[in-house]
């Protein structure tokens, strides 16, 4: 992956995968039509890679133009992805 990921295409957002978030999508980058709630990410790259929620989303961090958010539950406000943003998904890591 580059140091710097190319913008996204006007009416998107890009998507970076670091770890086994990369592994299972096969990808580094990848650009999603905005906007796009963050609730609703997890159902398009479900779509896309089945068991990714359950394999890596379920227990990863999100950043958002590189702040942390929480993914909403069912009945809680949902933060709308908009064009333009980076998000990236960041599974946990080890080391030792």
């Amino acid at each position: 992956m580059s140091a710097t990921p190319k913008p996204a295409a006007p009416g998107n957002f890009t998507i970076l995968y670091f770890a086994t978030a990369t592994s299972f999508t096969g990808k580094n980058v990848e650009s999603l039509p905005a906007p796009l709630s963050l609730r609703k990410l997890g159902d398009v790259l479900e779509e896309r890679y089945k068991g990714i929620r359950e394999g890596v989303l379920g227990h990863s961090l999100v950043t958002i133009n590189l702040a942390y958010v929480d993914v909403p539950e069912e009945g809680e406000d949902d933060v709308i992805i908009q064009e333009g943003d980076e998000v990236a998904i960041i599974p946990p890591v080890s080391s030792g």
